[in-house]
């Protein structure tokens, strides 16, 4: 297996937490970076049943998605997949709208199939990895300063 791609890898819940930290659900326990969030998103675990639209579909339900692609055959060739399952390469036009999908779609039952969704930061160009690392700044820019007018105007 591709070390590069070790991060597309399902990882075990987390089942030693304590009690008044674990919440309703077991979730696994990952941290992410801006740089490992991306707007584009691996969906793993669609069955094998001709679902591009479907998939399409679900997806955009949580934002403008640039394209649904099928991308079952360069994976194979990447990383171990399941048997029955196909990937899509999903792309949407504003990161925050791909963490929202990623969170609303993740371990979601979908025909059948429990969908596996990971960010693919490798899939980015250049010039949108930039274009984040700068929203990003700009973003933490504007949050210190409404924090400082707020701390003035106590």
């Amino acid at each position: 297996m591709c070390s590069a791609l070790e991060h597309h890898k399902q990882q075990e819940y987390c089942r030693t937490r304590l009690t008044y930290r674990q919440g309703k659900e077991l979730k696994a326990v990952k941290v992410y970076t801006v740089a490992n969030e991306s707007s584009h998103l691996l969906i793993f675990g669609v069955p094998k049943v001709n679902l591009q639209n479907e998939v399409k579909t679900l997806s955009e339900r949580y934002g403008t998605i640039e394209f649904c692609k099928c991308v079952t055959k360069e994976m194979c060739e990447k990383i171990v997949l399941e048997q029955f399952t196909d990937v899509f390469h999903v792309k949407y036009n504003h990161i925050e709208r791909a963490r929202r999908a990623k969170r609303f779609i993740d371990r979601l039952e979908f025909y059948g199939g429990i969908l596996h969704v990971s960010y693919a930061p490798e899939l980015e160009t250049a010039l949108e990895t930039r274009l984040k690392l700068q929203k990003r700044i700009h973003e933490i820019n504007h949050r210190l300063k409404k924090n400082q007018q707020n701390s003035q105007n106590l």
